[in-house]
């Protein structure tokens, strides 16, 4: 059953980066009561992660880079560790991952994984993430990765044991990083 909605409003409050949008709409509750809501929505386009792992070594490639949301909600030096991600643009989902894995991590990945695409947070953006896995090994280091243009990320290969460790004790708070690294362990590719 699909929702019932009524747009009233759609007044655009942004397009400096991204699109903020202000909404006011009636919705249609399962009873028939018609309820309003004005809600901000923020539509950044869609992205794809992707978990670079070893089995042989049961490692995994991070990336750390600044991030501004983070600081401003108290992460004292803003610094997150994460997975390679990346807005799509105009490329399909896999051809964004193998451009963002190249660019940040400096791997030429071969075969990826599609595993699913999740909404990370949708009570105001718009965003789907696709996330993907693909094994790496050092024959696949095509560069030093870090970034292009105004990028500055540290490429971090961390053993697994080490990276669940980060998740334990708070140096690992990326949602989509903490997502793909219990999908390896529930998958077996990776061990504690």
């Amino acid at each position: 059953m699909s929702a019932k909605i009524d747009i009233i409003k759609n007044k655009v409050l942004s397009e400096n980066w991204f699109v903020l949008r202000n909404f006011t709409y009636d919705l249609t509750a399962k009873d028939g009561a018609v309820i309003r809501h004005k809600r901000e929505v923020y539509d950044r386009g869609n992205g794809a992660t992707i978990l670079l792992y070893n089995r042989e070594k049961n490692s995994v490639v991070l990336t750390r880079q600044f991030r501004i949301a983070t600081w401003v909600n108290g992460n004292p030096d803003g610094m997150l560790i994460e997975t390679c991600a990346g807005l799509l643009d105009n490329d399909s989902p896999e051809d964004c991952i193998r451009k963002e894995a190249i660019e940040e991590t400096g791997y030429a990945i071969g075969e990826v994984e599609k595993l699913f695409e999740l909404f990370m947070s949708p009570g105001g953006v718009t965003e789907v993430v696709h996330f993907f896995a693909a094994e790496y090994s050092e024959s696949q280091r095509d560069n030093a990765g870090g970034g292009v243009d105004d990028e500055d990320i540290d490429v971090m290969e961390i053993p697994f044991p080490q990276a669940w460790a980060m998740i334990k004790d708070g140096r690992i708070k990326d949602g989509k990083t903490v997502t793909l690294l219990q999908h390896a362990l529930i998958a077996g590719w990776l061990h504690l």
